[in-house]
C-alpha cells in the first residue's frame, strides 16, 4: 500500500487496515498490528509523524476492545 502525503492518517484508516490484514491474512490482532507497524511506519513510530502514530495506536486499542466484547 502506498501513502501519499501521509501526514495526519485517521484512527478510522489504521482501524480499516488492521482488519484487513486480520481478514485477508487470517491473524490475530496483535498481528496484524505488527504487520502495520513493520509495512507502514517501517518499524519507526515517526516514519509518518507523531499523530499517525498516536491515531494508529488508538485504532489498535479500539479493536482490542471489540474484540474482549
Amino acid at each position: 500500500m502506498v501513502i501519499n502525503n501521509g501526514g495526519n492518517l485517521s484512527k478510522e484508516y489504521f482501524v480499516a487496515c488492521l482488519s484487513l490484514i486480520m481478514n485477508s491474512r487470517q491473524c490475530n490482532l496483535e498481528r496484524a498490528k505488527e504487520i502495520t507497524f513493520a509495512r507502514l511506519f517501517r518499524k519507526d513510530e515517526k516514519t509518518l509523524g507523531n499523530n499517525s502514530f498516536d491515531q494508529f495506536i488508538n485504532a489498535y486499542e479500539d479493536l482490542q476492545e471489540k474484540i474482549k466484547k
